[in-house]
């Protein structure tokens, strides 16, 4: 299929009906700064072709994927909607960028998330409302149910997160998307949102430095790579954050590497940020 303007204004329109339920002009006009006649020409272009995938709600003032709605614009893969909303791109967008002769991107293994259960997530946290879902872990690899209240998706760089009050712990924790089982049921409304989760609001600075064994020209090289002001990288993110940054940096926080080139980076500020580490 030729992939035109209109191409990808009708995968908007596929992505949020399929993924979040809904969706109105107003998107359209939003993310492709266009007119709201624009937006609205191009939903009921896409009805006439497409007539059993939407129908308009008037209550919600949206048009509301059908019970015989099938994507034509979109794969239907979790990934492809958590890559839109981790980078604001349609998947074919990335994907023409990705694949010309002078960039290369490196590809890593997708884990698996039921589209089932990803929709069910997306319309818990769009409605801010409880949901009973299933959870496996390697601690417990048996389904064990448990009711949250999500608020956001995180990606920590190998992998998805959600990030949500359980009930069963009685905080804010992070979950990886992959291990929900089965088809969320949604419940009520929570009171437990992203405003009142401390982890998510919380700004963190981490300070970290060359590995001090390092030579000078070597720590000089890192300080260049990093950009570093006065031998130092300072590094902002929000507190439920801090672990999985320091994961991406490569900074252990419990002990040197024996050679300082593996190390290359260490955290200057280890005390500030010590109770948002999960390790003890």
């Amino acid at each position: 299929m030729e992939k035109t303007a209109l191409y990808y204004r009708y995968q908007l329109i596929e992505l949020l009906a399929y993924w979040e339920g809904r969706v109105n002009a107003k998107d359209l006009e939003q993310y492709f700064n266009q007119s709201r006649q624009q937006s609205s020409a191009d939903i009921n272009s896409y009805k006439e072709k497409l007539p059993n995938n939407l129908y308009y709600d008037s209550s919600r003032k949206a048009y509301i994927p059908t019970s015989e709605f099938i994507p034509q614009y979109i794969t239907a893969q979790p990934d492809d909607y958590l890559r839109w909303l981790h980078t604001g791109q349609l998947h074919e967008v990335g994907a023409a960028v990705r694949h010309t002769s002078i960039c290369e991107a490196l590809i890593l293994p997708s884990r698996l998330i039921a589209p089932e259960t990803m929709r069910g997530l997306v319309a818990a946290i769009r409605q801010q409302k409880r949901i009973d879902v299933d959870y496996v872990s390697l601690s417990n690899p048996n389904r064990e149910g448990r009711t949250i209240a999500p608020h956001s998706f995180v990606n920590t760089g190998l992998r998805w997160h959600l990030r949500a009050w359980c009930e069963k712990s009685g905080e804010y924790r992070d979950f990886v998307l992959s291990r929900f089982r089965g088809t969320p049921e949604l419940r009520d409304k929570t009171e437990h949102t992203a405003e009142n989760d401390q982890g998510w609001n919380t700004q963190v600075t981490i300070i970290l430095q060359p590995d001090p064994r390092l030579s000078p020209p070597k720590r000089q090289v890192l300080e260049d790579d990093y950009q570093m002001q006065n031998g130092l990288l300072q590094i902002t993110t929000k507190g439920c954050l801090v672990q999985y940054l320091l994961r991406e940096m490569q900074v252990s926080t419990k002990m040197l590497d024996g050679t300082p080139e593996a190390q290359q980076l260490v955290c200057v500020n280890l005390p500030d940020i010590k109770p948002w580490l999960f390790e003890g």
